[in-house]
């Protein structure tokens, strides 16, 4: 919206203010009964074994998928783009990654534990962890199978064709790597399962601010930027910023 817009903006008397507000509030009810539904089925999926023993560097030494559940049933892993090699993390997933750390308790008391989980080697994420301030627990695939399994990372090959398989479809990617979250459970007998997984905007679930964004009379206000999100930056650096790059905005 911009400010030519915004004066134009309709103002009208408090009676006709309620009655809008009034027929808003009746779809976002409707909104919330759909949130609900949907969320019953996917907690309705059927479940898939992980048969792999995927093992991770972490500062306590290298550990399986079942080892970062830390003695709960439930994982939640933010699959965090940053490529080994690269100077940081990827500045979206820093956006989303900076709603976590207030959570961790509120989930550790519903049974979930959080990772992230980044190609990257570990010294890396562990210097970049400290320079953001993060506290959640973060680990590194390496070169491993997991991102690759999971689809969120792209070998050269993969690339080379021009499209690899994101989101459930095959469509254009260039990033070696890309956003995602994943849910596992863990049984009474240590056996893991894949239950869900979701990428492109599908991660925004996770981005709060968002939420609080969509709430105020100018909204999240990208439409006129490049592509979405381009004013996120890492959160030390909004001062004096470049442009940012085009990161893992290319899906939808």
């Amino acid at each position: 919206m911009t400010r030519t817009e915004t004066l134009n903006h309709a103002v009208v008397p408090p009676a006709q203010w309620l009655r809008q507000r009034q027929a808003l509030l009746a779809r976002e009810k409707e909104l919330t009964h759909l949130r609900d539904q949907v969320a019953r089925e996917r907690r309705a999926l059927p479940w898939v074994r992980v048969e792999k023993n995927y093992v991770f560097d972490t500062p306590q030494g290298r550990r399986t998928l079942a080892d970062l559940f830390e003695g709960r049933r439930q994982l939640l892993v933010q699959h965090f783009m940053f490529t080994p090699g690269a100077e940081q993390g990827c500045s979206h997933c820093s956006y989303m990654a900076d709603h976590t750390d207030g959570a961790l308790a509120h989930l550790a008391q519903r049974d979930v534990t959080f990772v992230a989980i980044s190609r990257a080697a570990l010294g890396d994420i562990e210097r970049f962890r400290h320079r953001m301030g993060w506290r959640f627990n973060w680990v590194s695939s390496g070169e491993g199978d997991f991102n690759y399994d999971f689809h969120v990372s792209f070998r050269p090959e993969e690339l080379a064709g021009g499209e690899v398989y994101y989101n459930y479809q095959r469509q254009p990617i260039k990033n070696p790597d890309m956003p995602g979250v994943s849910v596992f459970y863990k049984d009474d007998d240590g056996v893991v399962y894949h239950s869900y997984s979701t990428y492109g905007r599908g991660v925004e679930v996770m981005m709060h601010t968002y939420n609080f964004l969509d709430l105020t009379p100018l909204g999240r206000h990208e439409d006129a930027l490049p592509y979405t999100m381009a004013w996120v930056r890492h959160h030390d650096r909004y001062e004096a910023a470049p442009a940012a790059s085009a990161c893992c905005h290319a899906a939808a």
